[in-house]
């Protein structure tokens, strides 16, 4: 097992790291739309969007790995009315075959941020 950090992400909120490789497969966080001064990037769902799909590549970058890795994605959203602007920035970080995932609506997500996505990633060859 190995703790997988990046300089290039946000730090970690808690007590707890970008994410864990276990194996040839890795396990994320949760990444939510913060600079690397720790601040929201903006109110708009779609620059949040973006930023944190910029951390999750950086995050995977540190792992060894990029968004073609991934094989699934959750989605946290404070708003499902949300869903099609969230759905068109993460669209943009795929090319070729699409990851599973899931999304799901929620009550409150930290500093009350609109998104927050975690994937799992692996390194295996067709």
């Amino acid at each position: 097992m190995e703790t997988i950090n990046s300089s290039k992400a946000p730090e970690a909120l808690g007590p707890y790291s970008h994410g864990m490789k276990v194996g040839n497969m890795f396990y994320s966080s949760g990444q939510i739309p913060l600079n690397l001064e720790g601040e929201i990037v903006s109110d708009d769902v779609q620059e949040q969007t973006k930023q944190v799909m910029e951390s999750v590549g950086h995050v995977l970058a540190a792992a060894g790995m990029g968004y073609e890795n991934i094989v699934k994605t959750t989605i946290f959203i404070s708003d499902m009315n949300d869903f099609p602007l969230i759905n068109e920035v993460y669209g943009a970080y795929f090319t070729g075959k699409l990851p599973a995932r899931s999304c799901v609506e929620v009550s409150r997500l930290p500093k009350d941020v609109k998104v927050e996505i975690e994937v799992i990633a692996s390194e295996m060859n067709e």
